[in-house]
């Protein structure tokens, strides 16, 4: 395969190409995250809450597979765009094989702590009770999980976004297929309930997983793993590293921001908490769709630095935030129109619909705006600089959200928490502009 396509194609349509497939798995997988908190719902109101409360544990392990897989990713294309394709081959066997050693200790770890995790925001012993079937079965497929990620990012490093796209969507429609089938019982199939939703979830990997293989297995991948290359690499195992962790606390960082609301946000009521979850399910399918934008500059960068393109670097980031920005100024309209209809889409409960209206209406006003942050730390991820890009991510998650939410809460109450979301996105915005620019001017 010719991979000089990177840096020679035009880099509008060279960036369609590589983001579209992106977009459209993007997509189908939110409508997937949606369709699947749809069919929870209907168990009862208990059974989101629930689902709400597992979300930051299940949000870390898919941060610790997505996360080092954009380590995987950007090692990948720095050396093929260097011209290294052994280097490149020794990455991709490396990241295989860490991949599913973090796979086997985030099944252990998951299933080990999920009880007193949950106890810590809840003594309903019911809602516990759910929280750990639902868990427990995800996490059995951690390995399958992590897997997954690292053919995606193996993938997607050498430009074949359609396979991607093809593997995700067909994981995601088995998924939305099985959920009726498996929650409520079908023919000989028993109602299994929440646990249904958690089997569904893993069935569905396993397709997307199957598909990867069979590509791999059939197609002419420039990148290929090889059993020989699984010798002691201490300084490329410590790239993949250097990459991954702040990309993996990147991603990570979300679970700790809503642990920390669901502690405000329970002193008040738990529709509030409800509403949290409800809210990151929307978060979801709205910034998805930028992210899959993200995903697909983030090879073409690190290519094209690894090739010291550095002015195609720089319009590519332009494009993308442009781009971004565009997205999530429709997600903003359409969280101010309707907001209501979009909160009872998972709720019939009228104080959980009427607090959910006003949250999507409050924080939707920093969308636009954290397109700067969300393309800045992925250019950051491709070019191999992960601390500058977690240093965006900690003013998003940490430095800012957590003492602005904790100051409004008591001021203005639980809605003091949704102003602190958009105060946030402008702040950070502004923070990463700075740190991407000195980041890139040091080459």
């Amino acid at each position: 395969m010719n991979d000089t396509f990177m840096k020679t194609r035009p880099v509008l349509p060279l960036l369609v190409s590589m983001a579209l497939p992106n977009v459209i798995s993007m997509l189908v997988n939110s409508l997937y995250n949606i369709v699947d908190s749809l069919f929870v719902a209907r168990i009862s109101e208990q059974a989101m809450t629930a689902l709400s409360l597992v979300f930051p544990v299940q949000n870390l392990v898919n941060a610790i597979s997505i996360g080092f897989g954009i380590g995987i990713n950007a090692q990948i294309a720095l050396h093929l765009g260097a011209g290294d394709r052994e280097k490149a081959d020794i990455s991709a066997t490396h990241g295989m094989a860490l991949s599913i050693l973090h796979g086997l200790l985030c099944t252990v770890a998951g299933i080990a702590i999920m009880p007193g995790f949950l106890r810590r925001f809840t003594s309903d012993e019911s809602l516990v009770s759910m929280g750990v079937l639902y868990a427990t079965i995800v996490f059995l497929f951690s390995i399958v999980n992590m897997a997954d990620l690292a053919f995606e990012k193996m993938f997607q490093a050498v430009g074949r976004m359609n396979t991607t796209m093809i593997a995700l969507i067909a994981g995601c429609v088995c998924n939305i297929a099985l959920d009726p089938v498996l929650i409520f019982g079908l023919g000989p199939v028993p109602a299994l309930g929440i646990a249904g939703a958690a089997l569904a979830t893993n069935l569905g990997q396993l397709v997307t997983l199957c598909i990867y293989l069979y590509c791999y297995a059939t197609s002419d991948l420039p990148v290929r793993l090889c059993r020989r290359h699984l010798h002691f690499e201490p300084a490329l195992d410590g790239k993949l590293y250097a990459i991954g962790i702040p990309a993996i606390l990147n991603l990570a960082l979300p679970s700790l921001l809503v642990t920390f609301l669901n502690g405000l946000l329970a002193a008040f009521s738990q529709s509030y908490v409800t509403v949290l979850g409800i809210y990151y399910k929307l978060q979801t399918f709205l910034y998805l769709p930028a992210n899959g934008i993200v995903q697909g500059m983030r090879p073409l960068v690190g290519y094209n630095y690894g090739a010291r393109e550095h002015g195609r670097v720089a319009r590519l980031y332009n494009l993308t935030l442009g781009l971004s920005a565009a997205i999530m100024a429709v997600g903003t309209v359409l969280c101010l129109t309707i907001s209501g209809s979009l909160i009872g889409l998972f709720s019939s409960n009228p104080e959980t619909i009427a607090i959910g209206t006003t949250a999507l209406r409050i924080i939707c006003l920093g969308f636009v705006v954290s397109a700067v942050s969300t393309t800045s730390s992925g250019a950051l991820e491709g070019l191999g600089k992960g601390v500058p890009s977690l240093v965006i991510s900690l003013c998003r998650y940490v430095f800012f959200i957590m003492p602005l939410a904790w100051v409004l809460c008591r001021t203005l109450g639980p809605t003091g928490v949704w102003h602190a979301f958009w105060i946030t996105e402008a702040c950070s915005a502004a923070i990463a502009f700075v740190v991407y620019r000195r980041a890139v001017s040091k080459r």
